[in-house]
Parts: C-alpha cells; structure tokens; sequence
C-alpha cells in the first residue's frame, strides 16, 4: 500500500469485536486494531474497561487506502452497522466503553463527521436523534492481543454468532459493492 493515501480513521460502535469484524471486510481497509481511547488512565486493560469506572471507549483504529475507501464512506458503513442513538449502550452492551464516537484526527474527519450527523438528523433516518459523541482524537491504546480478530477465530462463540453474524450479514446486504 502507498503509505501517501493511507490514512486512519477512529471509530467507538459498541464492543470493538463487533466493528472490528465490520471493518476488516471492507476494500481499502488494511488494518483494523481494537483498543481503547479517551479515558483517565494510561494503558488500561480490558478487565478494568469492563468496569465502565475508566472512561474509556472500546474503539477501532482503521488504516485504509483513501482510494479504495474514503473517510465518508467509512462514516457511512459506521453509522449503518451499530445503533448511533441509544447513549452508552449497544444492545445488551451498558457502559460508557460502550459508547457512540467518532475520534477524529483532523479538520477534515471533524467536519465530514458533524455533517454526517446532521444530515442523519435533519433525515430523521434512526427515528431518534443521533447521540454519537465526537472529540478530537487522544492516544489510542492497543488492546491485548486475543481481541485481534476476534469475531473470525470465534465464529460458533455465542456472542458471536447471536450478534456479530447478524452485523455482518447487513454488511453484505448492503454494502455488497464495498467489500473485499
């Protein structure tokens, strides 16, 4: 990949394995890291996330080749894949690190990503208005590393099956044009 149109994109949706699953399959989309951002400490671990006491977000870094894939179109499959209304909480998810936001890294991300909202909202497209927080990106820390991938090497699990799969078949439904 040519380092000068890769770019990367921040995105909390929920439980990272779920929007990890999402992203990988995506053109243009090379890596896709779970971690956590913007809380009070530094390199928190997933059990003290677990606790919601930490601030953190579960989240996604995407790296991606802006000309296979555009940040809008990133956006796009986003807000398409979790529910941007409900605050704190996807499904049976509840917590803060399970929160709706968008870490940008630039004007551009900032912008594009307030337009966005907007259009969802003055559209009326989730029926209830859209809670997705954006902040200016903090550091991202890389979770341990049985979450990469995690959704793939554990398809029969449970969780997996009951709300991943669900996630990525309405990724196939609808973006069919935008996968790998």
């Amino acid at each position: 990949m040519d380092t000068n149109n890769t770019e990367v994109a921040i995105f909390a949706g929920g439980c990272f394995w779920c929007t990890e699953a999402v992203f990988l399959e995506l053109k243009g989309v090379s890596e896709v890291i779970p971690g956590y951002i913007g809380g009070a400490i530094d390199n928190p671990t997933y059990e003290a996330i677990c606790t919601g006491n930490t601030g953190h977000a579960e989240a996604i870094k995407i790296t991606y080749d802006n000309r296979e894939m555009s940040f809008g179109e990133l956006l796009e499959v986003f807000f398409a894949t979790h529910d941007p209304t409900t605050l704190n909480r996807q499904g049976n998810d509840i917590g803060t690190q399970y929160r709706s936001e968008v870490f940008y890294l630039n004007d551009f991300q900032k912008e594009m990503t307030e337009g966005y909202i907007k259009l969802l909202n003055d559209e009326n497209v989730f029926g209830n208005p859209v809670v997705t927080q954006l902040s200016p990106a903090p550091h991202f820390y890389p979770a341990e590393n049985y979450h990469n991938n995690y959704y793939n090497q554990n398809k029969t699990q449970g969780y997996c099956s009951y709300v991943i799969t669900p996630k990525i078949d309405k990724l196939k439904k609808y973006f069919q044009e935008k996968l790998k």
